[in-house]
Formats: structure tokens, C-alpha cells, sequence
């Protein structure tokens, strides 16, 4: 591989495809990299025609609805991973993003040179309380995001409170094996392109990994850290995810990203991160327009100054 890394980004989006054309437009202006984009399929047929067309862009057929705190999450990220190793691109890392983040700081290609081989993933502790949240079989009203008040939130608290005593009325049918411990952290990560294949070959192999966390609430912030801090990579993870994000205080918004405005300008620049969500541009273009335009990598100098060069490395 050359020294300058290729990277295949996926993507996971479900609207606003001309604010997920600025930041794909971040990620490919440099040709070291693809970008690999699941749209969730409820409004796959609104949006496949608006991401942009380039050779350094291809968006997945092959498409399925994600719903918060639902396995969804993990099987549309498990698709993008099968799709990066079916292409056989020369890649060194694969790097999870939200079709609402942006690239807000330059410099992202040589961090990568700096850091080949390392996992940034954030991790987090686990406790036994928190553990319930794999050991239950959630039905499925009780998998879904409810953010004001509904019964489904307090029947939820009520198998919770029963699981701390040690009541389990939906246990989980599926055990992870003697020696294998739960891991946790965001869902976002950039990892080694052979870390990618490792996974794609272990879920193969391994049926039962995917069945135990089927019916867990929220396993996308469970399911890929798991695997791979119980694999040979557990040495290469940094505990840190490259990402800015604004957690809400209220009791209904403390467990959400919030929407970023050009209020937090300063405070994202602050952050020194390299990426930050959530962006919407119907809540606020301003925010985007300024990091789509201040954080993007400079093409090859051409002698037609307004001529486009896309030449795959």
C-alpha cells in the first residue's frame, strides 16, 4: 500500500442528500478515498437519485429500514462492511459516519499515516445493570425511541427495575461463551481495513454473535465493540471516536446528540476533533456552508484551473 492511505467511508443517511453531498464532497476531494452509502429504506427511492454521481461514490441497492435501539443499526453497518470487502479496493482504513457529520478540522489524511493499525473507538464501563440491556430480549415496541413520555418508556423502566432484582421476564435465549465480556461505546469508528475483514469473516463464522444481540436494546453501541475487544485487535483500539458531538440536559434529550448551529462554531473548533454531529440543514445551513467550505482537502494543481481531476490511486 501507498503512503498515502485510502479509506473507505460508510455512510448511513436517510435525508437531506445535498447536505450528505458536502460532506461526501470532503471525503473524496483528495482521491484517497470511497464512499459507501446505505439509505435507509424508507426514503431509499427519494434519495438514491440525489447523492452525487462519481466513480469515488457508490450507493448500496441493497437497502433496510434503521430504527433507533434496534438491531437495524447493526445490520446496515454489517452490509457497508460486506460491500467495502466485496469491492477488493486497496484500503487501509474504514471509517463509520452519519450522513448528518461533517469533516470540521483538516489534517484527517495524515492523522491516519501517523496512526495505521489503531482502532479509534470510544469505549465505556459495563456494570451489571447495564449489562440487562444484552441479557433481555426486548420486545420490539420497547426497542423503539420515545422521546416524551410513553407507556412503552415506563413498562421499559419497569422490566429494568425487575432485572436489578433479579427478575429477568424476557431473558435473553442466546449466552455469550466462558471468557467473552461485554464492551460498549458509540457507534462510530475508524478502523484497519483488516480489522473490517476480521469482522466480516467472524459474523460469518459465528452465527450466534449476531443472534445474542438480535433483541438487545441499543446494540449498535455494543455489538462491533464487543467483537473486537475480544479479538486479537484489542490491543490497537484508542479509546476515542474522532467525533464532536453536544449531548442534550433535559431528561428527554440528555441520551441525544443535539442539532448543531452556528452558536457551537467555536465550540467545535475547540474540540480539536476531526468530525462532528448532528448537522441539519433545516435547522441551520450557516453551521454547514462554514465547515463544508473552510475544511476540505485542495485537488492536484491542474493546468485548467477550472477543470476537475478524478484519477483513482
Amino acid at each position: 500500500m501507498n503512503s498515502s492511505p485510502r479509506t473507505a467511508y460508510i455512510i448511513q443517511i436517510h435525508k437531506n442528500p445535498d447536505q450528505v453531498n458536502k460532506f461526501i464532497k470532503q471525503l473524496i476531494s483528495e482521491e484517497q478515498a470511497d464512499v459507501f452509502v446505505h439509505i435507509d429504506k424508507r426514503n431509499y427511492q427519494n434519495l438514491k437519485e440525489g447523492i452525487v454521481k462519481s466513480p469515488f461514490v457508490k450507493v448500496l441497492q441493497q437497502c433496510g429500514i434503521c430504527e433507533w435501539g434496534d438491531i437495524s443499526q447493526v445490520e446496515s453497518t454489517i452490509r457497508l462492511l460486506r460491500e467495502v470487502v466485496a469491492s477488493k479496493g486497496e484500503y487501509d482504513f474504514v471509517c463509520l459516519r452519519s450522513g448528518q457529520d461533517l469533516l470540521v478540522k483538516d489534517g484527517f489524511k495524515d492523522f491516519l499515516i501517523n496512526n495505521k493499525g489503531k482502532i479509534f473507538m470510544t469505549l465505556g464501563s459495563v456494570g451489571r445493570f447495564n449489562s440487562g440491556l444484552m441479557e433481555i430480549s426486548w420486545p420490539k415496541f420497547m426497542r423503539k425511541r420515545y422521546a416524551s413520555f410513553h407507556p412503552a418508556r415506563f413498562f421499559r423502566s419497569i422490566v429494568l427495575a425487575l432485572y436489578r432484582k433479579g427478575i429477568n421476564i424476557f431473558p435473553n435465549p442466546y449466552k455469550l461463551p466462558n471468557g467473552y465480556s461485554l464492551y460498549k461505546g458509540s457507534q462510530w469508528f475508524t478502523m484497519p481495513y483488516d480489522a473490517a475483514q476480521y469482522i466480516v469473516q467472524f459474523l460469518d463464522e459465528n452465527e450466534w454473535f449476531y443472534k445474542y444481540f438480535e433483541h438487545s436494546l441499543v446494540p449498535d453501541q455494543w455489538f462491533f465493540h464487543t467483537l473486537i475487544m475480544n479479538s486479537q485487535y484489542k490491543t490497537a483500539v484508542m479509546d476515542n471516536n474522532l467525533l464532536f458531538l453536544k449531548w442534550g440536559e433535559t431528561l428527554s434529550s440528555q441520551n441525544s446528540p443535539q442539532d448543531l448551529t452556528s452558536e457551537d462554531i467555536q465550540l467545535i473548533v475547540k474540540s480539536n476533533e476531526y468530525f462532528a454531529r448532528k448537522f441539519d440543514e433545516n435547522i441551520d445551513s450557516t453551521v454547514i456552508n462554514y465547515f463544508a467550505e473552510k475544511v476540505k482537502f485542495e485537488c492536484p494543481k491542474l493546468a485548467n484551473k477550472d477543470e476537475k481531476l478524478y484519477v483513482r490511486l
